[in-house]
């Protein structure tokens, strides 16, 4: 079938062109102006159309005569207003929601974040299922606005229009130059990383890019009403234990491990410092202008860094008949051989490329930041 998929320059969305052309179905890759659409191009079965959510009249271009949608763009950085994640998130959703309706699709597949179900002040959450409801009061507004975005893809499933979510979980692997991953390796290549967990074992899931992609090309195909108005988590088949990991992967690129230790209770109260002190920087001399990154530490980070989460996938492996095909060992082997070919380490944690062509340099990636949502995209 024909495919549209958005945030198509991005980490995931790139994957997902290349998921959907690998099972011959026919792509349409919606771009903003200005994103480096090169490899996208020159890939045979893509069609590249540059557009925003914000502009309807592009999204009608894009979503004329596809049958199903892949909507992984969102505004994923860690600083900025309500109204900037509103606009992006939840707005820029209902639009594409509205036109792709119209435009007669028939599967609108939602990359949503567990960070959906993310409380300001809550403990470890092991073993969390589908059941688990949204919190009345959410840790940010990224966290709000996907949930928001998420509830009304949810809403919208009907008769001829079946929509779903999916929830991946710290999206890891090759390509990605801004996700937490290489910000974290980053950050230990220079020596900058302590161990934020106090000495805490902290147990996570996280979705190697490659089982990401399976999960939404199953959720695009998957009878509809088995997984109409639905949401499922999908994360890598093993669960892992982050300092220990992140220690092993910064070995794998000569890295030092994290250290020293910093106490919990001291980690949070610096990472509020950090963040206030970076709000009344940035509000001083900022002039209008969105800041290139977020600040170096946030609470949000430290949550994400310190508090163990872990998720249960029988239902997306019940309905959409997901397995993680993708084990650790193979995505950290091909990991590997990626950042090789490509430079090697201080080149895969550069930032990401600037576009091809362009006179501007590579916007950096926060250096101590986890990529909340996993998916390393920007609205499209």
């Amino acid at each position: 079938m024909k495919v549209l998929v958005t945030g198509a320059s991005g980490f995931l969305g790139g994957h997902l062109v290349d998921g959907a052309l690998r099972q011959g179905h026919q792509v349409r890759a919606l771009v903003r102006p200005g994103s480096d659409a090169v490899r996208l191009r020159s890939l045979a079965g893509v069609e590249v159309v540059t557009g925003d959510l914000a502009d309807v009249v592009s999204l009608g271009r894009a979503a004329e005569g596809c049958e199903a949608v892949l909507h992984s763009a969102a505004r994923v950085v860690d600083h900025g207003s309500r109204a900037q994640f509103e606009a992006a998130n939840v707005t820029g959703t209902l639009r594409l929601l509205a036109v792709a309706r119209s435009a007669g699709a028939r599967r609108f597949v939602f990359v949503s974040s567990p960070s959906a179900l993310m409380r300001v002040r809550e403990g470890d959450r092991l073993g969390i299922d589908e059941s688990t409801p949204y919190p009345q009061r959410w840790f940010n507004h990224y966290c709000e606005t996907k949930a928001i975005a998420e509830q009304y893809v949810r809403a919208a499933d009907g008769p001829e229009f079946t929509t779903c979510a999916v929830r991946p979980r710290g999206i890891w692997g090759p390509r990605d130059h801004a996700g937490f991953l290489p910000r974290m390796v980053d950050a230990m290549r220079c020596g900058r990383l302590p161990d934020l967990s106090g000495g805490k074992r902290v147990l996570v899931s996280l979705c190697h890019v490659d089982n990401a992609v399976d999960a939404c090309l199953r959720a695009a195909v998957a009878p509809a009403g088995r997984v109409g108005g639905k949401a499922y988590f999908i994360v890598d088949r093993e669960e892992t234990d982050l300092w220990p990991f992140l220690a092993r992967v910064g070995a794998l690129f000569g890295c030092r491990p994290p250290s020293p230790r910093i106490p919990l209770r001291l980690g949070r109260g610096v990472a509020a410092a950090v963040e206030a002190g970076w709000h009344l920087h940035h509000r001083s001399v900022g002039r209008g202008r969105e800041p290139d990154t977020g600040p170096p530490l946030s609470r949000y980070m430290l949550a994400l860094l310190t508090r163990s989460a872990t998720y249960d996938t029988t239902a997306a492996r019940y309905d959409l008949g997901y397995t993680a095909p993708r084990t650790r060992a193979e995505g950290l082997r091909a990991l590997h051989e990626w950042v090789t070919a490509g430079g090697g380490v201080a080149a895969w944690t550069a930032g990401p490329p600037a576009p091809t062509g362009s006179l501007a340099p590579a916007r950096p990636a926060p250096r101590t930041a986890p990529d909340h949502t996993g998916q390393g995209d920007t609205p499209s």
